[in-house]
């Protein structure tokens, strides 16, 4: 291999990183957008939220079997094929905004994004070495949260301006543009460089602490999400700022714990910590709450978000040296199916705890399973 193809400066791996940029600037355009589809058509509701429901289901799906597939189609067909999937349905959505056909392309592009997202995320360390994998990963969240950051803020705006028509081609271009990218990425990897598989024994005591830490992370952040503007419905700039706070938080997060995991050799060791300021910012949550809202509500969604970020990373270097090299593809499902399982239970969960009880003690619930979960983790250690 020629220095020109390796590492988190090498072609192949800035390559990688456009692509999944791509393939999220579709996802992340259309996840309000087609809500507001099928309500403006007539589903209402129950119709939008299913739209989300079933992408999300079949992305789950999808990603249990994406191990399975990189074994025997290769990291590159399984990125770009997902990347496709994910892109070419997305203006066949404006033919019509009946429910029965939405769905079906919602599944459709639900498998694409399952696709992307774990062959994305293995070839985070499948092509720089050992060493690199902390930054590696901060900078794979880069390519993953910007196109987040920008567009899902923008996608009902900008259907007000251009369109829904034009939304929809522009978030199917996306993912095709990154699929295009895909052929270019050249695969290797240093023997010098190759963590061994952790026997099964320390593999079993390992692996349950970053999976523990990442659904009750993506628990709290999918409730603040899902809830917030509805805790605080009077308070819309201070929401706004919030979510984009969190959102912003979880990418300062994880090039943080990028460095600190590669540069410091804190590996492992971040997840407690990152739990404990998720934690505190779903207290800050209830205290804001309560008194009202105010600044505190944006510094609580920060606060989740820098601790979830920082979670992310630490997770993921640590799955894949847990798992070793021959398993990174079962290593970067494991992880995406706890972050987005952990989204939708959030979701699920927090609204049964929020209806009867309230929002602040929806949070509060959040925040005690993290603080019991974090008792968990500390327990079972984990593999430097």
């Amino acid at each position: 291999m020629t220095g020109s193809t390796t590492g988190i400066s090498g072609t192949s791996f800035r390559l990688m990183l456009g692509a999944t940029a791509f393939c999220f600037s579709g996802y992340a355009l259309l996840l309000p957008v087609v809500p507001l589809w099928v309500a403006r058509g007539g589903s209402g509701a129950f119709g939008a939220g299913a739209t989300t429901a079933v992408l999300m289901a079949t992305t789950v799906a999808t990603q249990l079997t994406v191990p399975w597939l990189l074994a025997r189609l290769g990291h590159r067909w399984v990125l770009g094929l997902g990347s496709a999937l994910l892109g070419l349905p997305a203006p066949l959505l404006a033919l019509s905004p009946d429910l029965g056909p939405v769905l079906a392309l919602s599944a459709v592009r639900g498998v694409g994004f399952g696709l992307a997202t774990v062959a994305g995320s293995a070839l985070v360390a499948e092509l720089v070495p050992r060493a690199q994998h902390g930054r590696a990963a901060g900078r794979y969240g880069l390519a993953v949260g910007l196109p987040q950051l920008v567009l899902l803020a923008a996608g009902v705006a900008m259907v007000d301006w251009i369109g829904f028509t034009a939304v929809f081609v522009a978030a199917g271009v996306g993912p095709v543009v990154g699929a295009l990218l895909v052929p270019a990425i050249r695969m290797g990897h240093s023997p010098v460089d190759e963590p061994a598989a952790v026997h099964t024994g320390s593999l079993a005591r390992a692996a349950p602490a970053p999976l523990v830490a990442m659904l009750t992370c993506s628990v709290a952040q999918g409730g603040v999400i899902t809830f917030l503007p509805l805790a605080a419905p009077d308070a819309g700039l201070i929401v706004a700022v919030a979510l984009l706070a969190t959102s912003g938080g979880a990418l300062v997060g994880r090039l943080v714990a990028g460095e600190l995991v590669d540069r410091r050799g804190l590996g492992g060791r971040l997840l407690a910590p990152g739990m404990l300021l998720t934690a505190a910012g779903l207290v800050a949550e209830v205290v804001a709450l309560g008194a009202g809202g105010g600044p505190l509500v944006v510094l609580g969604a920060a606060m989740v978000g820098v601790g979830f970020g920082v979670v992310q990373n630490d997770a993921l270097t640590v799955l894949f040296a847990a798992f070793g090299r021959n398993r990174y593809g079962a290593a970067s499902a494991a992880w995406n199916i706890a972050y987005d399982a952990g989204t939708g239970v959030g979701a699920l969960g927090l609204g049964a705890v929020a209806d009867p009880f309230g929002y602040p003690a929806a949070f509060g619930a959040a925040a005690g399973l993290l603080g019991v979960s974090v008792v968990a983790v500390r327990s079972r250690g984990t593999v430097r």
